[in-house]
């Protein structure tokens, strides 16, 4: 799993999210500002800084550009590489994410034993999306390992309160102090830490209630603690002045927002959160372009995204965990948690890629070990034959784990006719496009519609926008993003429709000719 994240870091170009991560991680070491990326909490972050720090680039603190321009900025503009910039910022959430590997081995373990905890292991460490997603300087991973390992916390705490309770609590402000599509479980964590308390040693009814709130109100506070903490650690006096629209949330949303017991910077953050939610974002699925959301998107796509022999043990893992009865206990600490998250996210309003759904190969790797709690005889044969499945088709997809889909929908080379964006397209294939433009079509005219946040022309890439120009003045190469293409329309979608695909890069960017 390292040798397949390192890989896939060193090669891949910024994706659409991460300049912006990258530059705001600058600011924070630079000018201990907040004033950058309020929509997300600073903890994600200060992981990259990490990283950023040990790169050491040049930061032009006078640039006063928004968000979108800062990361570019630095990447491009300020006399750094960035191909060695994105690394460093990549390399701690790479470290985090193969940490968070050993928490699913420690969890399935204490359910199931060693070859459980190894088959959940595997499961995670092949997953393509965890791969992908743990490669890149983005919140998603962070934030599920975070989640994971407080829900770990919290199932130990059935033994010994102390001191796994707060460290649960810890591991849950981190999550919510990383991204705050965990917010959600909350809730659910919160009654988990009540339950194990009151799982606990034996009292009367009264004295179980007590200790039951006490646990959960040790666990809230230490996630406010750790939430302060990750401010505190940017800005010490929490200056907070928002530099872009804030917009007025009212209602239920607007009553939790002001109840939120964190900064103002994290309560403005959730106000720009729902912002979002109120917008006509576009989507695409199976060759349809819509504008708002499905309630089934994320459903459909991590059918198309996970290996065949994942969701097998993703299922027989659940029905194990409520039919074994050793293993009820434990079933709430992995599927509530699970189903909430995916809940909530299916209520969304962006339809943009499983990264979303994160959460699911990674707390259903732990209950897909559960499988070999069941007694039958070829259970381990099964399991090992569906684990090396899943191990064959993540490999066959190297390094291009993004664009991954299973062989029931065609494998990666298919994936830009089902789904979009972070499935597929990132804008993570500038560099290969380069490479590929040079070695097979040197001289020829270049049009070119990318997506993403990468600069072209720095990686040798010199071409138009074939937008600008009337049809018929478009000739020699086309290259456009698949994201693109998925929501062509108008000229561009007459320049495409007028041309012939010859090429591919990456399985997220088409050559055509015209």
């Amino acid at each position: 799993m390292a040798v397949a994240m390192v890989t896939t870091a060193v090669r891949q170009t910024p994706t659409i999210d991460e300049p912006v991560y990258v530059g705001t991680a600058a600011v924070y070491l630079h000018e201990h500002s907040l004033r950058y990326n309020p929509e997300h909490p600073p903890l994600g972050k200060l992981v990259i800084a990490v990283g950023v720090a040990l790169a050491d680039p040049h930061v032009d603190t006078s640039f006063a550009g928004d968000q979108g321009q800062v990361g570019r900025h630095l990447l491009y503009e300020s006399g750094n590489d960035p191909w060695r910039l994105m690394l460093w910022a990549r390399l701690p959430v790479i470290a985090l994410t193969l940490v968070f590997g050993l928490v699913v081995f420690a969890f399935a373990r204490d359910l199931v034993g060693a070859t459980g905890g190894v088959a959940a292991l595997a499961l995670y460490a092949f997953s393509p999306d965890v791969i992908a997603h743990g490669s890149l300087a983005t919140l998603d991973a962070p934030a599920t390992g975070f989640l994971l390992t407080s829900v770990w916390l919290l199932w130990r705490a059935r033994r010994r309160a102390l001191p796994y309770l707060p460290l649960g609590g810890v591991a849950l402000g981190a999550a919510l102090a990383t991204k705050m599509t965990a917010l959600p479980a909350t809730p659910v964590l919160l009654a988990l830490a009540a339950g194990s308390v009151w799982h606990g040693r034996p009292a009367d009814r009264r004295r179980q209630l007590l200790r039951a709130a006490t646990g959960a109100g040790m666990v809230a506070l230490a996630a406010v603690v750790v939430v302060w903490a990750a401010y505190l650690v940017v800005d010490p006096q929490l200056r907070w002045t928002s530099r872009q629209h804030v917009p007025a949330v009212h209602g239920l949303r607007g009553l939790l927002v002001r109840l939120l017991p964190f900064p103002a910077a994290y309560r403005d953050g959730m106000r720009i959160q729902f912002g979002f939610e109120n917008e006509p974002w576009q989507g695409f699925l199976f060759g349809r372009l819509y504008t708002g959301s499905l309630w089934y998107y994320l459903p459909v796509a991590l059918l198309v995204k996970t290996p065949l022999g994942m969701l097998a043990l993703w299922t027989a893992g659940g029905v194990a965990l409520v039919t074994v009865r050793r293993l009820r206990p434990a079933a709430p600490y992995l599927l509530a948690p699970t189903a909430v998250l995916l809940a909530a996210a299916m209520q969304g309003s962006r339809d943009f890629g499983t990264r979303y759904a994160l959460f699911m190969p990674v707390f259903l790797a732990v209950a897909a070990g559960c499988v070999l709690a069941v007694r039958w005889r070829w259970g381990p044969a099964v399991t090992g034959a569906l684990v090396l499945f899943v191990a064959v088709s993540s490999l066959r997809t190297f390094p291009l784990y993004l664009p991954y889909s299973n062989e029931a929908f065609g494998g990666p080379a298919r994936t830009h006719l089902r789904l979009h964006d972070s499935n597929v397209d990132w804008g993570q294939d500038l560099g290969r496009l380069a490479d590929r433009l040079r070695e097979r079509y040197p001289g020829e005219r270049i049009w070119l519609v990318y997506k993403g946040s990468g600069v072209p022309s720095f990686y040798g890439i010199h071409a138009s926008d074939p937008r600008s120009v009337p049809a018929r003045d478009v000739h020699g190469l086309l290259v456009v993003s698949d994201s693109a293409v998925a929501k062509a329309k108008g000229r561009l979608a007459e320049l495409v429709d007028g041309s012939r695909a010859v090429d591919e890069v990456g399985h997220s960017i088409t050559i055509y000719r015209r």
